[in-house]
């Protein structure tokens, strides 16, 4: 597997070793040791998966008592996936990046606690999976606007299907009082 690291500390791209013969492919989805060798020593205790249709835009969601980071990845279509460093103090404070991850390249993106996550679906329906290092806890989630312009996410669609949550989230800088820290000796 290869690991690339981003422009934004702890966020990784992995790119697993695929196989190929007359019968299909193989690849490893998740080692736990191998990983760890890489340098992605996150623990996961709770797996997820989504089904959406062309143009749904999840996100950007984010817990803030029980930070959760996420290995995601895309088992059926594609979709653009994107992430905002959202910790005030941060020296990427309210910068993003963004990965087509598909179930053609197989990739996966590491999303750390303390960033915005988030996704739309480019292909005509697609399932997203992610692995998460902390339990979804109901009364702790938020999410920043979309499309907020002090961001600047250069989104694949102008009018995505959302939840009413989404929709009506705030921007970043109307969330301040609940958003994380960033610590010196974060990654």
């Amino acid at each position: 597997m290869k690991i690339r690291k981003t422009a934004l500390p702890g966020v990784l791209v992995i790119e697993p070793q695929i196989y190929k013969d007359s019968r299909g492919l193989f690849f490893e989805s998740y080692h736990q040791e191998r990983y760890r060798e890489a340098g992605l020593r996150a623990s996961f205790v709770q797996d997820n998966v989504s089904h959406s249709d062309k143009g749904v835009l999840r996100g950007l969601h984010y817990q803030l008592l029980h930070p959760q980071g996420k290995l995601v990845s895309v088992a059926a279509g594609e979709v653009f996936d994107v992430c905002v460093d959202i910790r005030q103090g941060s020296p990427t404070f309210g910068r993003w990046f963004s990965q087509i991850l598909s179930a053609q390249n197989h990739w996966q993106m590491f999303v750390p606690a303390g960033f915005a996550h988030g996704f739309c679906v480019t292909s005509e329906t697609a399932m997203f999976t992610y692995k998460c290092t902390n339990f979804y806890a109901p009364g702790d989630e938020y999410s920043i606007r979309w499309d907020d312009p002090t961001i600047g996410i250069d989104w694949p669609l102008d009018v995505p299907l959302l939840s009413g949550k989404d929709a009506e989230a705030p921007l970043l800088h109307e969330a301040k009082a609940q958003l994380p820290s960033w610590r010196s000796n974060d990654t």
